[in-house]
């Protein structure tokens, strides 16, 4: 099987790559940097942006899958920064694919797409809600995740996969923030800390996305709907921080926010660091703060029947790899799982 990887510069890209490229596939990939770690996979690589759909149907061209993982995360931009990537850049992806004869197409999302401020507690996939507009970036993967699951003629399944807090060795996003906060003295936590937050270790996202690709046969089940993906081990999220700040030999010392105040501060430092300091990540907005001071944790079992997916990694073997990975110093990643 010939599969493209977009957006394989990233920690779980290259894990997907390197999952695909380890059994045999066929790979190519998309992203707007050359990855010399991903040489040792002997993969082709493409150098582009989704947002260009000249490239990205190049990159398609004669490809039996796709894994749609280049998106515009994080909390700062222009709504146009988000919207161009995240949806134009997925429509691009999905056209190329259906002109192309593609007939698999993995689209990963995020639980934030179905949040709306609140707890969920138990929850299965809930469809994106669209013009909430609390932060740009669930609201362009809500519309992105609307558009691939749209109904549509032609051979091209599509499945979305959403990943929740994605963490493990070469993530900078959710440890890359706590180490860095931590080092700083920077690190908050907002309510009690005893919210119980499920996550989903790299190994574990990597496989189901693999899994994703192979479950997508004609008249799948899982063709035409979204799936969270986690361990299924939902902790207080107190308690994880510490594990990584653990792992990493930084201290644990959050400085504690009520959420009654964590809200409206952050949407006042938003708002002030939009017009101050726009090119910079603010300490905290109203949508990272509902992120931290509310449970998350979900239904695991239609991802498991439908995808045939099971974590193999847990919480604390997470852990203890993440702590031997930032004791050898931080190995440049991908490696051969």
């Amino acid at each position: 099987m010939r599969t493209l990887v977009t957006g394989a510069s990233s920690r779980i890209g290259c894990g997907v790559v390197a999952a695909l490229a380890g059994r045999g596939d066929d790979v190519v990939t998309l992203q707007r940097r050359h990855v010399a770690a991903l040489d040792a996979f002997d993969v082709r690589q493409v150098l582009g942006d989704v947002r260009d759909d000249r490239i990205v149907a190049d990159a398609v061209d004669g490809c039996d899958a796709v894994v749609h993982l280049a998106a515009r995360v994080g909390v700062v931009g222009s709504w146009e920064d988000f919207r161009s990537v995240n949806v134009d850049g997925t429509a691009n992806v999905l056209r190329a694919a259906r002109g192309a004869g593609t007939e698999r197409l993995v689209h990963v999302s995020s639980p934030s797409v179905a949040h709306e401020g609140d707890s969920l507690v138990g929850e299965g996939a809930g469809p994106p809600i669209v013009g909430r507009r609390r932060a740009w970036y669930p609201e362009s993967k809500a519309m992105a995740e609307q558009l691939v699951l749209a109904p549509a003629e032609g051979p091209t399944r599509v499945v979305a996969i959403r990943p929740h807090l994605v963490w493990g060795p070469g993530d900078e996003q959710l440890v890359g923030r706590i180490v860095e906060r931590a080092r700083a003295g920077r690190l908050a936590m907002v309510g009690t800390g005893t919210a119980l937050i499920d996550t989903a270790y790299v190994d574990n996202a990597v496989d189901a996305l693999v899994a994703a690709v192979d479950a997508l046969e004609p008249d799948a089940p899982c063709a035409g709907r979204a799936y969270v993906v986690a361990n299924g081990e939902p902790r207080p999220i107190a308690e994880l921080v510490a594990g990584i700040c653990a792992a990493a030999g930084v201290p644990f010392a959050p400085r504690r926010v009520p959420m009654r105040v964590a809200r409206p501060v952050g949407a006042f430092v938003e708002r002030a660091w939009a017009l101050l300091a726009p090119r910079t990540e603010p300490p905290i907005t109203e949508f990272v703060a509902e992120q931290l001071g509310t449970a998350h944790w979900f239904d695991p079992r239609p991802a498991a029947a439908d995808l045939r997916w099971h974590p193999r990694v847990s919480i604390d073997d997470g852990l203890a790899r993440l702590g031997e990975w930032f004791a050898a110093g931080c190995p440049e990643w991908p490696h051969a799982q």
